[in-house]
């Protein structure tokens, strides 16, 4: 095997050996998701009891949910491995050894991955056991919702593991509220035309509205837009880059004026 996939196969190993030793780490990978499918899939049922109307809400809103909480394990699969080596001090003893930031971002994408697949197999038997939702009902255009939605989480995760380093560990409390941000924009369980016509612009902007816009009229039978999957993709591609490079940038910013030092294990503050 190669040295560089030995070492990214290293990264891989130690987060593994973090989770398989401690249930605190384990379970909090399923617990809340499982929280949004229960208490989503009875709002929609109970929708659904009480509309007039022939939509059937357990595809939109509990779909939705699904979709989100995957983007969101995407986003979490990269903060919580980076936080892990903020929190033990370890961030500084990872580049004493030959290890590139390239590979560590690489080992921390492919944890991502790995964690998200299992969670999303995880909400879907759920959703589908309990509340009868059809994953597939989305048909062919599942497999680029999933991705375009999984590429912007791993985006979002980069940028905040570049925020924490560069104003530190402190900077983490600015992380975890960013999908609550973020979803009103996302337009997650409502059209974009619910929004007022000036957000409407700044939510064009945000790669996810136009996967959940697909969504729902895949739902509805009239399928989704060519031309929006498209500027999804650019601006998710787009998304991804500046993450990519804002991390590596702030990296290099605190090689060069020592503030990596912060995260050493002989560190106080």
């Amino acid at each position: 095997m190669p040295a560089r996939l030995r070492r990214i196969a290293a990264i891989l190993l130690r987060l593994f050996y973090l989770l398989r030793g401690s249930s605190a780490r384990v379970v909090p990978l399923f617990a809340w998701q499982a929280v949004d499918i229960v208490l989503w899939g009875f709002i929609s049922h109970y929708l659904d009891s009480v509309s007039a109307s022939h939509l059937n809400f357990v595809p939109v809103l509990l779909g939705a949910m699904v979709f989100w909480d995957f983007l969101v394990r995407a986003l979490h699969g990269i903060i919580v491995a980076f936080m892990e080596d903020v929190w033990s001090r370890n961030f500084l003893n990872i580049f004493a050894a030959p290890v590139s930031i390239f590979e560590y971002l690489t080992g921390l994408v492919l944890f991502s991955i790995a964690t998200s697949i299992l969670v999303l197999v995880i909400m879907v038997a759920l959703a589908t056991a309990a509340f009868g939702l059809r994953f597939f009902a989305y048909g062919v255009l599942l497999v680029p919702f999933l991705l375009l939605l999984f590429l912007f989480g791993i985006a979002l995760g980069i940028f905040g593991a570049a925020v924490v380093l560069r104003w530190g560990p402190a900077a983490e409390w600015l992380i975890w509220p960013i999908p609550a941000l973020l979803s009103p924009l996302a337009c997650v369980f409502y059209p974009l035309s619910a929004l007022p016509s000036w957000l409407q612009w700044v939510a064009r902007l945000v790669p996810p509205s136009y996967v959940f816009e697909g969504m729902r009229g895949v739902v509805a039978g009239q399928g989704a837009s060519l031309q929006s999957l498209l500027i999804c993709t650019a601006l998710t591609i787009v998304t991804l880059l500046v993450a990519c490079r804002a991390f590596l940038g702030v990296y290099r910013h605190a090689v060069r004026s020592g503030l990596i030092a912060r995260y050493s294990a002989e560190s106080v503050a």
